[in-house]
């Protein structure tokens, strides 16, 4: 299931939120929001939901033996979450990925495993490691209630698409917490931002992206290859961060508070400042339990630049078992060594720092996206070779330059913008509705009424689409 189908806004949504509101007791809040997790899960993977369970139990299990009767970490029961979690990883998502990369280097004919991807496996595997190795370095208390943990790794809001929540984060939140009127509305809205941008923006600019590189060769030019190129760069972040918000917004109406996970990483400076905005959560992990570990940057500069790039690598790897991921991965840890070892780069005015961090991020998201690596190259070549622009290439160009793409193209440009002086004057901390002044509650009022008639609006484009991918749902 799915955020933006009607199903879950016009069925599931309404049906768990009135029974969660209408039942007091927390202990029966969480026992209905597992239920109501693993039925989300189910409505799309009814078999992997077993393999969810079994996950949640192994990193129950291991959690507990994590920490010794005298207090101190059990090294050993860590070690052997990690083989487990990173082992479920290597059957569920790379064997294949294995198999053809040893035929492919050695000529063997080793048979290719067909399985199929479990939803959001990596992002509830990486949410339960964490769980057992903060158990284990004591920055949490282990959980004795199964039920607890279970809620925390399978809550619907954040469980296949991110973010990645760490435990410590909302521990107390599983055990206490409430609704108010104020946290339900803008949570709501929340997640009605999220939805435009995921239904609106996201899927407008991924038609574009899908026409360009599905296009042959005679096709591509520097005009569609650019055009490809930005569609794609708008799609995932406001398909990703669309889906970010939708699940900070469902929290919110259930009383949970979950971290940021976007901060404008399109007005960043340098990648170094793309990767703190971008994917914070995923970023954040890598940091504490891979690149810190490793020595992260405390052992010399040669070391550091190791570090950097086995977590680029993991990063790369960690979004689909493809060597086009892997490449990116690289490729984005190369830029991050080249500000290290050229600080001038970072020291670029304000504006040109921000024009090579979108060039660079634009150029490898062709690679992210692209079915192939050939492909990745060619539409890349198109970018700065392609100045033959052919009948066929004119004709693909013009083809999507729709006037609702336009729109949209404008909408994705505003939208990506660091308006935080704007935004902060919108914003309203939860719970202080009271504290308005009139100005301040007609803003909020207007802005409630935009986000129900932008809801209908999108409503009524579900009813009419079929074109509605996520594209974190691969990873």
């Amino acid at each position: 299931m799915v955020f933006s189908s009607l199903v879950f806004i016009s069925i599931f949504l309404p049906a768990v939120f009135l029974i969660y509101t209408a039942v007091p007791n927390l202990k029966f809040r969480n026992g209905l929001l597992i239920v109501a997790s693993l039925a989300f899960y189910a409505y799309g993977e009814p078999v992997y939901v077993l393999l969810m369970i079994a996950s949640s139990v192994i990193n129950y299990v291991s959690a507990r033996f994590a920490v010794k009767k005298d207090g101190s970490g059990n090294k050993a029961a860590v070690v052997i979450a990690v083989i487990i979690n990173l082992g479920l990883l290597a059957v569920f998502k790379y064997a294949g990925f294995f198999a053809e990369s040893i035929n492919a280097v050695t000529g063997l004919s080793v048979p290719v495993p067909q399985i199929t991807l479990p939803i959001g496996i990596s992002f509830f595997t990486f949410q339960a490691l964490s769980y057992v190795i903060d158990v284990y370095r004591g920055a949490v208390d282990v959980q004795r209630n199964y039920f607890k943990v279970l809620l925390y790794i399978t809550f619907f809001p954040q469980l296949i698409a991110g973010p990645i929540v760490k435990y410590r984060d909302i521990s107390e939140q599983i055990n206490d917490r409430s609704q108010s009127v104020e946290k339900v509305a803008l949570g709501f809205r929340r997640f009605i931002c999220g939805l435009a941008k995921k239904v609106l923006i996201a899927n407008a600019m991924g038609q574009t992206a899908d026409a360009v590189f599905a296009a042959d060769g005679s096709s591509l030019s520097i005009v569609t290859a650019w055009l490809g190129a930005i569609a794609y760069l708008f799609q995932i972040y406001y398909d990703f961060s669309g889906y970010s918000d939708m699940a900070i917004g469902l929290g919110m109406m259930f009383g949970f508070d979950f971290r940021e996970n976007f901060n404008y990483p399109y007005g960043a400076s340098s990648i170094q400042d793309f990767w703190r905005r971008w994917h914070i959560s995923l970023s954040t992990w890598f940091k504490e339990y891979l690149y810190i570990p490793l020595g992260g940057n405390r052992k010399g500069n040669a070391r550091t630049a190791v570090n950097k790039i086995i977590v680029f690598f993991c990063t790369g790897l960690w979004h689909g078992a493809s060597w086009t991921f892997v490449i990116w991965g690289l490729y984005h840890g190369a830029f991050l060594l080249l500000e290290q070892y050229v600080p001038a780069i970072k020291k670029l005015p304000r504006v040109l720092g921000s024009i090579y961090t979108v060039i660079v991020v634009t150029v490898g998201f062709v690679m992210f996206r692209a079915d192939t690596l050939s492909q990745g190259m060619e539409v890349t070549a198109k970018m700065f070779s392609g100045f033959n622009v052919s009948a066929a290439s004119l004709s693909l160009a013009l083809s999507q330059l729709t006037p609702w793409f336009i729109l949209m193209l404008a909408a994705a440009v505003i939208g990506c913008a660091p308006l935080k002086g704007i935004s902060q004057k919108l914003r309203v901390t939860t719970g202080s509705f009271a504290a308005l002044s009139k100005k301040q509650l007609a803003v909020q009022a207007l802005l409630f009424a935009a986000a129900f008639i932008l809801l209908v609006w999108i409503i009524l484009r579900l009813s009419g689409a079929a074109y509605n991918p996520f594209i974190y749902f691969r990873f």
